[in-house]
């Protein structure tokens, strides 16, 4: 896969997330969308930038994700804020809502794109939050990687 075709799966992206959290380690999980949420997604129209996973009920479910409303879809469109269905496997479940309840984790959605298949999927995280000087040194330690790695070009 090239990599126009990389950049063209993804269909949303939460940027701040792994600024904002320690990222622990990611799973791959599906969604559960109508159609007219697809094509929106398709389209360019989702935001996750907000987005947190939550448990209710035994299920996680994806809260606060933005999809707007497909406009050729009329009256039969989608809420945009509604409560989405993510779909793990039942250990998978039980593993994260263990490390949720115990260890003061959080589940955060890294990114939405589309798998090989067609269908859409999440990236999640389970991730502990950073506090504010963290975030500085993370920011620190990237920008040191940065200048060192052009200095490393320079010099040969």
């Amino acid at each position: 896969m090239n990599a126009r075709e990389e950049a063209q799966r993804y269909l949303a992206v939460n940027r701040k997330a792994r600024r904002d959290y320690e990222v622990l380690e990611t799973v791959e999980a599906g969604i559960m969308l109508v159609g007219t949420e697809v094509k929106s997604l398709r389209a360019g129209h989702g935001t996750i930038a907000d987005a947190f996973a939550q448990e209710r009920d035994g299920e996680i479910y994806l809260m606060n994700a933005r999809i707007t409303e497909y406009p050729p879809a009329g009256k039969w469109n989608h809420e945009p804020m509604r409560m989405r269905k993510l779909l793990l496997h039942r250990k998978e479940l039980g593993r994260l809502l263990g490390e949720v309840r115990q260890g003061g984790m959080t589940i955060v959605p890294l990114s939405l794109y589309l798998a090989p298949n067609g269908k859409v999927k999440v990236e999640l995280a389970l991730a502990k939050g950073r506090k504010n000087y963290d975030k500085r040194q993370a920011v620190k330690v990237r920008d040191w990687q940065r200048n060192k790695a052009r200095l490393m070009r320079e010099r040969g």
